[in-house]
């Protein structure tokens, strides 16, 4: 951070303090619903979902081939290889809007091309088999099916799109320089590489997984159960993996190259959940724009109650999982068939607070591109499907 940029960051904190109407009811139940949304997302995300997901992305930057991510996620790689790989990826990953960011910096980094990189960007979190068939067991199995493969063709789409409007900037891009000195690094079979990241991925899983809804029985209840037993024992497996597969020097790598992701992402997330609270409060609390507004611009199957409720999911953040029960009480009050699956389709891939952050990993100029094809798509999908069901 410069000079100039210090001073601007100290006149907006004191413009802030000095002109906003504190003394307002409003105001200050906004603030507090701003700092009430940081706090629940530090408690629920933080140890669970973003520090996983920081060493995963860390390891992928710092001890992945180049030429493996260029030949399955590059410019120039298979296509139809690539996006089925990265289109499918939330089915195992079911990280959020926020905790995808570093997974994707990470393969971005490497050198993956930009269609992949947001094929991956928008399934991680979009294609969560428990929010799937959650949806399906509350809202309906129609809603349910569309969003499983609505989800699926949008991160193609999606990809392609992003790598069709960027191809010039794609090509020429040069993958990011992190090569370890040949002389402190440990021969290690692919079979070794895959096994390490792969303890990490379950790792994020399990330590992440959600409680299932109140009356869920069966696989996904003995899972949440059983999770932080799970999680010992593969943290026990990763100190074992590290020990014996990796130098030193390999492992101060990766802490470092952690640390970088998260220097960049951490304080944009923070501001972003901070600014998201304030406008739009957490679930059934009210903040600077009130619930009714929504409710009264989501009924019906109009163009505007659809593109309405793909930008209003768009701008929230929904935890995982949250965004159901959510929906269920919207539903109830009389939200439109259409625009509930646009705000499915946008709302978990997107938030304010994700989109402060991706641009600061890829640009306003291609955040602003994919944040718009998201909210478009989730648009016509949700006209579409209201069509239908109408």
């Amino acid at each position: 951070m410069n000079e100039w940029s210090r001073l601007l960051l100290m006149i907006a904190g004191f413009s802030a303090a000095y002109c906003i109407p504190w003394d307002s009811p409003v105001i200050r139940q906004s603030g507090l619903e701003s700092f009430m949304m940081l706090r629940d997302y530090a408690r629920e995300h933080v140890l669970t979902c973003l520090v996983p997901a920081f060493f995963i992305a860390g390891a992928i930057a710092s001890f992945v081939s180049q030429a493996s991510v260029l030949k399955y996620f590059g410019a120039k790689a298979n296509r139809a290889l690539s996006y089925s790989v990265a289109s499918v990826s939330g089915t195992v990953l079911a990280v959020c809007s926020c905790t995808v960011l570093p997974l994707f910096a990470g393969i971005h980094t490497r050198g993956a091309g930009i269609g992949p990189a947001t094929a991956f960007l928008y399934s991680g979190p979009a294609i969560n088999v428990l929010a799937i068939i959650l949806t399906a067991r509350v809202l309906g199995w129609q809603i349910g099916l569309a969003r499983a493969v609505g989800a699926v063709v949008f991160s193609v789409l999606a990809g392609l799109l992003m790598a069709w409007i960027f191809r010039r900037e794609d090509a020429a891009r040069d993958a990011g320089d992190f090569i370890l000195p040949e002389e402190d690094r440990k021969e290690r079979s692919l079979a070794q590489e895959a096994f390490y990241l792969a303890t990490m991925v379950l790792i994020l899983v399990f330590a992440a997984f959600a409680k299932p809804a109140q009356g869920e029985a069966g696989l996904w209840l003995f899972i949440f159960r059983i999770k932080w037993y799970v999680t010992a024992a593969l943290l026990i497996a990763l100190g074992i993996e590290l020990r014996l597969w990796f130098t030193t020097g390999e492992l101060k790598y990766w802490m470092e190259t952690t640390w970088q992701f998260a220097k960049q992402i951490v304080p944009l997330l923070a501001g972003g959940v901070l600014i998201a609270g304030f406008l739009l409060g957490r679930p059934g609390y009210e903040a600077l724009i009130p619930e009714h507004y929504i409710h009264d611009l989501v009924g019906g199957n109009s163009l505007r109650a659809n593109f309405f409720a793909a930008v209003a999911g768009a701008f929230m953040y929904f935890a995982t999982l949250t965004e159901v029960p959510i929906l269920q009480g919207l539903i109830g009050s009389g939200m439109g068939q259409g625009p509930a699956l646009a705000l499915l389709l946008a709302g978990p891939a997107l938030s304010l607070p994700s989109m402060i952050a991706l641009a600061g990993i890829m640009g306003f100029r291609k955040t602003f591109t994919y944040c718009t094809i998201v909210v478009v798509l989730s648009t016509v999908t949700g006209i579409g499907y209201g069509w239908l069901t109408g």
